[in-house]
């Protein structure tokens, strides 16, 4: 796969991550008065994560404690304000100005909306791990080929051609 051996396109993926990123976490904060939010955002660091994946770049390995994190959060956010005699997921809501993203609605729903957030990109490492990116394409690809069963597979294949080389000579004769 070109994606996994390719200098370019790793250091690309690598160059880009970290914007992508500010973009996902734009999605989050504005999520409540524009479109975005905590699944929007993330959808743009699951993206993240697949593109980190495919070029073997680190990324979360653990998709069961992600979703189980994000459920804690969002059970809890919704569950809290019966605590207090509220309603199920009612919310306290304040205002901060943040410098670039401009005035921030801050409240319980931004807790519930990171618990989403957490949740989705844990489905999409699990999706990740289900698709088979969890053992080639995440480990780092020289290990991969370096190790002894790809010399051991190259020879069984060097094996194999050199018997259907004989084949091809006893059956040409």
């Amino acid at each position: 796969m070109i994606a996994g051996q390719s200098l370019i396109v790793r250091d690309g993926i690598r160059a880009v991550s970290p914007f992508a990123v500010m973009v996902g976490i734009f999605m989050f904060f504005s999520g409540h008065n524009q479109p975005g939010g905590g699944f929007a955002a993330g959808l743009v660091f699951g993206a993240v994560v697949a593109l980190r994946a495919i070029v073997g770049l680190p990324v979360p390995k653990d998709a069961l404690r992600l979703m189980a994190l994000g459920g804690v959060i969002v059970a809890g956010t919704a569950i809290a304000p019966m605590l207090v005699g509220d309603a199920l997921l009612d919310q306290v809501i304040g205002e901060r100005t943040l410098p670039v993203l401009g005035k921030v609605k801050v409240g319980t729903a931004l807790v519930f909306e990171l618990g989403v957030t957490i949740v989705v990109v844990g489905v999409v490492v699990a999706l990740l791990r289900g698709l088979g990116a969890g053992t080639s394409l995440i480990e780092d690809p020289a290990i991969e080929h370096e190790s002894g069963a790809d010399q051991a597979g190259a020879e069984r294949r060097g094996a194999s051609d050199a018997a259907v080389g004989e084949l091809d000579g006893v059956d040409g004769k």
